[in-house]
């Protein structure tokens, strides 16, 4: 499985005329509403004395490839103390008639797991930090089910532990479970960095966007990380038991070669946070040295 870029170049690239995505547009969640492709992207500005500051975007788009943007983000940060430098890297997940928007807060120090709901794509209600720093520590890269697993949410996520370089969990992917969104258990790792066995896996690992349900089990799209360098690879989970890998690919199905992927605000990076199952083809919208937001396809069988 690989994936093919529909373009030498970029979907999305920031715009200069617009303070809070001037610097970087990256990270983008993705959803199709049965018409019109949504993005929800990590928009950064780069300003004197405060050189990283994250809100999340909204484009829109007929076709998946030519989208229009609002001017105005539908999260921004300094919100709340936990969001005081960015809000960061949503991912989404439709559950019956409600849009889950998981997100990364950040305060300079810690990156806490937030999410927020909406109805209709436009309004965005805020919910809260899904679990407590006290818990995992620093943590990243969730995404809700689109539906209850053995009758409970279940939710993918990346604890880091208490430091950036001193965790008590390796940057594996992890599982927990919840009857309401509030309170999770029945923690458990899923996906752990084959490190010493395959070499683009070497760093860590973490989910891409929310996995998709086909006949086949769960598909599911995740980063890897080996040296200075972010690659793309995929996993199969069983449909009843998503705690059981089925398989996952020994090859990178995307990774850095255009000159926008290997340089950029973080160079030799592509990183997905959305993609999008339209009957057999599969759309990942990937981010290129966490500055343009790019577009690769592969018919999935």
């Amino acid at each position: 499985m690989k994936l093919q870029r529909i373009s030498n170049k970029p979907i999305l690239e920031p715009r200069a005329n617009i303070p809070w995505e001037k610097s970087a547009v990256l990270n983008a969640a993705a959803i199709h509403d049965g018409s019109h492709f949504h993005l929800f992207y990590r928009a950064v500005a780069h300003n004197p004395g405060s050189l990283n500051e994250s809100c999340i975007g909204h484009a829109i788009s007929r076709d998946g490839i030519h989208f229009d943007r609002f001017d105005t983000p539908i999260l921004a940060n300094k919100q709340s103390p936990e969001e005081s430098r960015g809000v960061e890297d949503p991912r989404i997940t439709k559950i019956g008639d409600t849009y889950h928007l998981s997100y990364v807060a950040w305060d300079t120090r810690r990156t806490v797991i937030s999410r927020a709901t909406s109805n209709d794509l436009k309004t965005w209600t805020r919910r809260g930090i899904m679990f407590p720093y006290e818990q995992f520590g620093n943590n990243k890269n969730a995404a809700l089910f689109p539906e209850k697993i053995g009758g409970r949410y279940a939710l993918i996520h990346r604890p880091m532990g208490f430091a950036w370089d001193d965790h008590d969990y390796p940057l594996d992917m992890w599982m927990s479970f919840s009857d309401d969104l509030k309170q999770w258990d029945g923690h458990r790792r899923l996906l752990r960095a084959r490190r010493g066995e395959i070499a683009w896996e070497h760093g860590k690992i973490g989910l891409g966007g929310a996995p998709h349900k086909t006949a086949r089990g769960w598909l599911m799209i995740y980063h890897a990380m080996a040296g200075n360098t972010y690659r793309l690879g995929c996993a199969m989970l069983d449909i009843k038991d998503p705690t059981k890998v089925l398989w996952r690919t020994d090859e990178p199905i995307l990774e850095p070669e255009l000159d926008w992927e290997k340089n950029g605000d973080v160079s030799n990076v592509v990183f997905t946070c959305g993609s999008v199952l339209l009957g057999d083809e599969l759309w990942v919208y990937y981010c290129g040295a966490d500055s343009r937001i790019g577009l690769a396809k592969c018919i999935f069988r």
